[in-house]
């Protein structure tokens, strides 16, 4: 008996790149190219601009036509920015006010979104709404009231009352933020370290504040960059050079007759670069703090 062996038919192998189909160039995808090209332009002008005119001489800074490239870049605004102000005083009166009130800030608000996530109470509602609202209401409606009290406690003009006011100011931010992340945590992990002899603080702390970190650090770094940026309650509540912040600082360069371009420009250019590099160095983790807590399951 004889048997007949038939080979198996071959498959053909269609490379890769021979099934890919090719992509076609639609209207719409020229249209959001050259939309995100413009958008980004306009971003990034002004900076440039500021760039631009810190390494221009005064005579040049106001020439027309506009120089787009300075003819002859110079460094005199940095050098006159360190020999005629106290600015390297201002840099560090921002770096001390907006590291304590980041850090307080976000640690005050961890414990609230904590609080506002795991546990169900009368007035939970109304307490988010009143964290909400707080967003919407401006600075200056609340500066009689606030500058009262920190005149009664000895704290207008100094550091620690600013830092003070800024505490205040980023806990309902960040509180509604660090909520939305705690919501998405299991409660599982909690409990599982209670049961093995966590207390609830101890198993926030050692438990869920490590899974939590990218959601942390993106609070800390807006609470940071607030802090680090804003001008209308450092001018009000900050009068001597000794005390002043950097906003408050780029403000003085602006007289009744006169503006200093120049050392403004070098000021602005290195008042940015500290925030661009904190951002660029946790970017990973804002975009996963930003969107851990987006989404519930």
């Amino acid at each position: 008996m004889t048997e007949t062996l038939t080979a198996a038919p071959t498959r053909q192998v269609v490379p890769t790149a021979a099934r890919r189909r090719p992509s076609r160039v639609t209207a719409g995808g020229v249209a959001r190219v050259v939309g995100l090209t413009l958008w980004l332009v306009v971003t990034l002008f002004p900076l440039y601009w500021i760039a631009l005119t810190s390494f221009k001489s005064p005579g040049s800074i106001n020439r027309w036509p506009l120089e787009y490239w300075p003819s002859e870049p110079s460094i005199d605004n940095y050098t006159d920015l360190f020999a005629t102000s106290s600015f390297a005083t201002f840099v560090g009166n921002s770096l001390v006010v907006a590291l304590v009130a980041g850090a307080t800030s976000t640690l005050i608000a961890l414990l609230s979104a904590y609080v506002l996530a795991r546990f169900e109470f009368r007035g939970k509602g109304a307490v988010l709404g009143a964290f909400l609202l707080t967003q919407m209401i401006p600075a200056f409606i609340a500066l009689g009231p606030l500058y009262a009290m920190l005149a009664d406690l000895g704290l207008v003009d100094t550091k620690p009352g600013l830092a003070l006011v800024y505490v205040a100011m980023c806990i309902p931010f960040s509180t509604v933020m660090l909520r939305g992340f705690f919501e998405n945590v299991p409660d599982s992990l909690e409990e599982a370290a209670m049961i093995d002899g966590c207390s609830r603080l101890g198993a926030l702390f050692r438990v869920l504040v490590p899974v939590m970190v990218p959601g942390i650090v993106a609070a800390f770094i807006f609470n940071f960059v607030n802090c680090w940026n804003e001008l209308f309650l450092s001018v009000v509540l900050m009068n001597s050079d000794a005390n002043k912040t950097i906003p408050a600082a780029l403000n003085g360069f602006i007289s009744t007759f006169n503006i200093a371009w120049g050392p403004m420009s070098a000021a602005a250019v290195l008042t940015i670069l500290p925030t661009m590099l904190l951002f660029a160095l946790a970017s990973r983790w804002i975009v996963e703090g930003l969107t851990a807590g987006a989404v519930k399951e």
